[in-house]
């Protein structure tokens, strides 16, 4: 959520961002609310203060004139207030000055790294691969789960938590504190984290306010909602393990064969708070981007990295770059990590401030980012390390965790 105070100060910035994101939200009636809800406050606050003069003074008539005119406008004041919030949160976030305007056409490479492997042999997709292996079963996982589903099992399975604990040991190396937080959350934490009202189509819902979430970052920003932290603490630096679950819904037709596109995988995601400060946050921004290209370097999987566009980013993010990596199948590179600044976007909605030296308060700023996410990161993995034999050899950085170093097939 944005200040009101910086939408009212940066109207025509605000307005060229929406449009630039092609969000629909009308600002005007946002301000013109916003005057009406300030004026409402003065003159609720100015009553209250007639009402206690009244009830100081034992003036009984004018106290109960007083509370019909108070009950009044503290409804309409309600009233108000809940129609300004819901417009308030349909603002999306400022874009940053990096970030290409336009839709997906217009995201930017911003660089390459590694080199994609020749083969002299015909290439096979992870879902050949996964069938010849015995590693992947599409087949029964449809039968189960439905569209979309699929079972990892044997060397698959080990290889899908070899990759995961290898991110999360990485990451535990850096000082990050490992979290294992609960994916069922409240409707205040997928609003608080933005990713409501925009990615309500893609959540399963469960009960009348319990949500499956679609990323860790979501009950980790919502770990310290109503908080203030002392400035000494900070900055918060966290990464988790979790299940995440979504619909798809805005995706049929799209990547719907193999395990690139799922309903539910496990991701390892890295969250940082911190100082209101942009250049501060900028450098978390870069070692957030660092931690997970070394894991992808560790890997041996070339890759690149995106400046993504004002339409195709998150409406919480300021600026995201995306890390594609090779996929041999697709002859070309697949969406695996994405790299977020959210300013303070989120921490406003959630309440999450800091204090500073001189004792005043501030909204922390906040940062997420995809250390690795499972099966899609299998895609990469099988393909770019298939034989001409039809066996895979395994990285060396996670021989320790899969106890072996091939997978050979059945």
């Amino acid at each position: 959520m944005l200040d009101i105070n910086f939408i009212r100060e940066n109207l025509e910035k605000v307005k060229k961002d929406v449009e630039a994101r092609k969000v629909d939200v009308d600002l005007e009636k946002l301000l013109k609310l916003d005057e009406e809800r300030r004026e409402l406050i003065a003159e609720v606050d100015e009553i209250r203060a007639k009402r206690n003069v009244a009830a100081k003074d034992r003036d009984i008539e004018t106290g109960k004139k007083i509370k019909g005119e108070l009950d009044r406008l503290e409804k309409q004041l309600t009233r108000v207030e809940k129609e300004w919030n819901q417009l308030m949160l349909q603002v999306p976030n400022i874009i940053m000055d990096e970030v290409p305007i336009g839709d997906a056409s217009k995201n930017k490479v911003i660089r390459k790294e590694g080199k994609p492997p020749k083969f002299s042999f015909k290439v096979k997709d992870h879902i050949e691969l996964g069938k010849s292996l015995d590693i992947i079963d599409f087949e029964r996982g449809v039968k189960v789960a439905g569209f979309r589903g699929y079972y990892l099992k044997n060397e698959g399975a080990r290889l899908h938590w070899a990759v995961l604990n290898f991110a999360l040991d990485h990451l535990a190396q850096k000082g990050y504190q490992i979290v294992i937080p609960p994916v069922i959350n409240k409707g205040f934490a997928l609003l608080g984290g933005g990713q409501f009202p925009w990615g309500e189509e893609d959540t399963y819902k469960l009960g009348d306010d319990e949500y499956l979430v679609g990323t860790s970052e979501i009950p980790l920003m919502a770990l310290h909602a109503e908080e203030t932290f002392d400035i000494k603490d900070l900055p918060k630096k966290y990464a988790a393990l979790t299940a995440c679950f979504r619909t798809e819904i805005g995706s049929y037709g799209k990547d719907t064969k193999g395990l690139y596109r799922v309903h539910e995988f496990y991701k390892v995601e890295q969250v940082v708070l911190c100082e209101a400060d942009e250049k501060e946050s900028l450098g978390f921004f870069e070692e957030l981007q660092e931690n997970s290209e070394e894991i992808l370097e560790m890997l041996g999987l070339p890759y690149q990295v995106v400046c993504l566009s004002s339409q195709d980013m998150g409406k919480k993010a300021a600026l995201t770059y995306d890390i594609e990596t090779w996929m041999p199948s697709r002859e070309g590179y697949g969406e695996t990590h994405s790299n977020s600044i959210c300013l303070d976007f989120q921490t406003r909605r959630l309440k999450i401030k800091y204090r500073t030296k001189d004792g005043t308060t501030r909204f922390c700023h906040a940062l997420n980012n995809t250390a690795i996410a499972s099966p899609r990161i299998l895609i990469a993995l099988l393909e770019n390390f298939q034989q001409a034999d039809g066996s895979i050899k395994i990285p060396e950085v996670l021989q320790k965790y899969t106890g072996f170093t091939e997978i050979r097939p059945k």
